[in-house]
């Protein structure tokens, strides 16, 4: 795991290897997927954000971008959570099959939101389980925007207990998006080991890097290349650093990566 200290001075490969580029809408052809998952490959961000039927698609297009070290991620049970449990494992074993090496899961929010704690833990579990078996990381998508604090808590407590690799804000499809104080929080009921991800309306580098200096160490997003573009200016200018924590604005709403 990166070190992104306050006073970090960062490449812009360091900001794209935080980067899974999210092709998530439903109404992406599988030409579209293809041609941006090949474009992303050749900007090297650390991975594709694909839907479950485009995993194999998207290994391909990358296996074309000659030494390119972009990955394949996937979702599982989204963008509600809701499937059931053998549903999600049946998804992530068909995802890896097809080439996927990371998960990124959303946890059951109505069973969440109803107070039932152990069911949302044993059904994160057991997509840990599938994940951990070929060594990728499991991501526990909250929705926070559907939360208040006290679940959000009570979340964070779930993928712990699970095993999870990864908290992450939002689908980027229920409204709002991440915030400062969500990922504060996330970080500050999780264990110094546990990734946060920042997903939702991180679309330019000053907010990058406020989320950054909260700890987070991935960014989901749909403007990587406006983001990509814009670090190549702060380095440039020698601005492209970690700032000190602090900033409590939210980031403004979204209802897409």
């Amino acid at each position: 795991m990166t070190d992104f200290s306050p006073g970090t001075t960062l490449t812009v490969q360091d900001v794209a290897d935080l980067i899974d580029h999210a092709l998530l809408k439903p109404e992406l052809t599988p030409q579209e997927v293809a041609e941006a998952t090949a474009e992303l490959a050749g900007r090297s961000v650390w991975s594709v954000c694909v839907r479950p039927s485009d995993v194999a698609l998207a290994r391909d297009a990358i296996a074309g971008v000659q030494g390119s070290p972009t990955r394949v991620c996937t979702v599982i049970g989204f963008p509600h959570g809701t499937t059931s449990t053998a549903a999600k494992v049946a998804e992530a074993r068909q995802a890896i099959t097809d080439g996927a090496t990371e998960l990124d899961m959303v946890l059951n929010i109505g069973r969440l939101r109803g107070g039932e704690l152990q069911a949302v833990t044993d059904d994160i579990a057991a997509v840990v389980a599938v994940g951990h078996e070929h060594g990728y990381l499991v991501k526990v998508i909250f929705e926070t925007a559907l939360l208040d604090e006290a679940q959000k808590v009570d979340a964070c407590r779930a993928s712990v207990e699970a095993g999870a690799d990864f908290t992450k804000t939002s689908t980027g499809f229920a409204g709002g998006g991440a915030t400062i104080p969500d990922v504060r929080l996330m970080r500050e009921h999780t264990p110094s080991g546990m990734q946060v991800k920042a997903s939702g309306g991180v679309r330019d580098i000053p907010t990058l890097l406020a989320m950054l200096a909260e700890g987070v160490t991935r960014i989901g997003t749909s403007s990587t290349d406006r983001l990509l573009d814009e670090a190549a200016r702060f380095a440039d200018a020698g601005e492209l650093v970690v700032p000190e924590p602090g900033q409590d604005a939210a980031i403004p709403a979204t209802t897409a990566y």
